[in-house]
């Protein structure tokens, strides 16, 4: 593959990832605006709209360039995909609970609070649980490497059909997303020859069959039964594959780029989004918000992402650059000599990652 080529395919891929982490962030803000007002917006058909694809996306993106990484040694391959997630998801859960921890104490107690903390190592907090899953799927798709691909992903299917509620954040995530992950691993040169083909399509037939899936996905959404486990599995795969339709036609395009930029970026925005769009939210309902509750919400979806990319751009090159940058420090040491050495190559993959 050409370095012109392997740009366009990182491009797209980024662009899908900007796609979903909005979407995400949209998601947890209106949903927030209308826990304060005590009603549905507008928007929350929209936001149901996207439930069937949202996070299934993200998590097939996110498996899509394993095989370049999975044969590497245990030491070198937790680095990069255990104990990078590990040090983001306790630095950030710190952080969080340390903005909560005064309210947390005058509901709970703070005996209960510590406990909750602790209890986070264990089962994953809030908006977090997304990066804590994340290095999980990465070790058992290692441990599982050696077993036939279709045994896999039968037995992911399986168990995302069958998930147990448990009320466990790990156990009920696991069993329901691991599939989508695996899958981006298993199926990734058909990923990539899919979106190849697109890229060649005329873009009015194209843009019509987005339109179809759309208002397909509407109606399917409205009836129900993408909530029925099995049958969902239709809209979620259909619902990817117009995203990675949607970022291939918008590639090298202003809104392809500010996509692309966002999903480049889209582990920050997914670690500090909070920061900026609960008090955005709270500002502008107390200043009389609640009368225009959408405006709120989009608003306050803006502030968590514009917000995000900003503080990550201006602590970049300062003492608070750790926020969003692993220290050397926090490398497995046999690992470090060899990220310095390929710094650049591996920015750039992980970067899609």
């Amino acid at each position: 593959m050409t370095d012109k080529s392997q740009a366009h395919r990182l491009g797209w891929v980024d662009a899908a990832k900007g796609i979903c982490i909005i979407l995400v962030v949209l998601m947890h803000s209106t949903l927030g605006v209308e826990k304060a007002i005590g009603a549905e917006t507008s928007l929350h058909a929209f936001i149901d709209w996207a439930r069937p694809f949202r996070m299934p996306d993200f998590f097939l993106i996110s498996g899509l360039f394993l095989a370049s990484r999975i044969d590497r040694p245990w030491r070198a391959y937790l680095d990069t995909k255990v104990v990078h997630f590990a040090y983001f998801y306790v630095l950030w859960l710190t952080i969080q609970f340390a903005l909560k921890a005064p309210g947390m104490v005058g509901e709970i107690g703070a005996a209960a609070t510590l406990e909750s903390y602790l209890w986070s190592f264990v089962d994953p907090f809030g908006t977090l649980w997304f990066i804590y899953l994340l290095a999980v799927f990465f070790v058992v798709s290692k441990l599982l490497r050696d077993v036939p691909k279709a045994a896999v992903i039968a037995g992911a299917a399986l168990l995302h059909v069958f998930a147990p509620v448990t009320g466990s954040v790990l156990l009920d995530e696991f069993s329901d997303r691991f599939v989508f992950f695996y899958l981006g691993y298993a199926l990734a040169p058909a990923v990539f020859a899919y979106a190849e083909r697109v890229a060649r399509w005329p873009a009015l037939p194209v843009a019509a069959a987005l339109a179809a899936w759309a208002a397909l996905n509407a109606i399917a959404v409205q009836s129900g039964i993408t909530h029925v486990r099995g049958p969902d599995f239709i809209f979620s795969f259909a619902g990817i594959a117009a995203v990675i339709a949607v970022s291939v036609l918008l590639a090298g395009s202003l809104p392809g780029r500010v996509l692309a930029y966002c999903g480049l970026h889209s582990i920050a925005i997914y670690l500090a989004f909070t920061v900026f769009m609960g008090p955005t939210r709270v500002l502008m309902l107390k200043a009389g918000g609640a009368e225009a509750p959408v405006l709120v919400a989009l608003a306050a979806t803006l502030a968590g992402v514009v917000g995000s990319l900003a503080m990550r751009r201006l602590v970049a090159r300062t003492p608070l650059s750790f926020l969003f940058t692993r220290p050397k420090a926090f490398r497995l040491g046999a690992v470090r000599a060899e990220s310095q050495k390929s710094q650049g190559v591996r920015g750039a993959i992980e970067a899609a990652e």
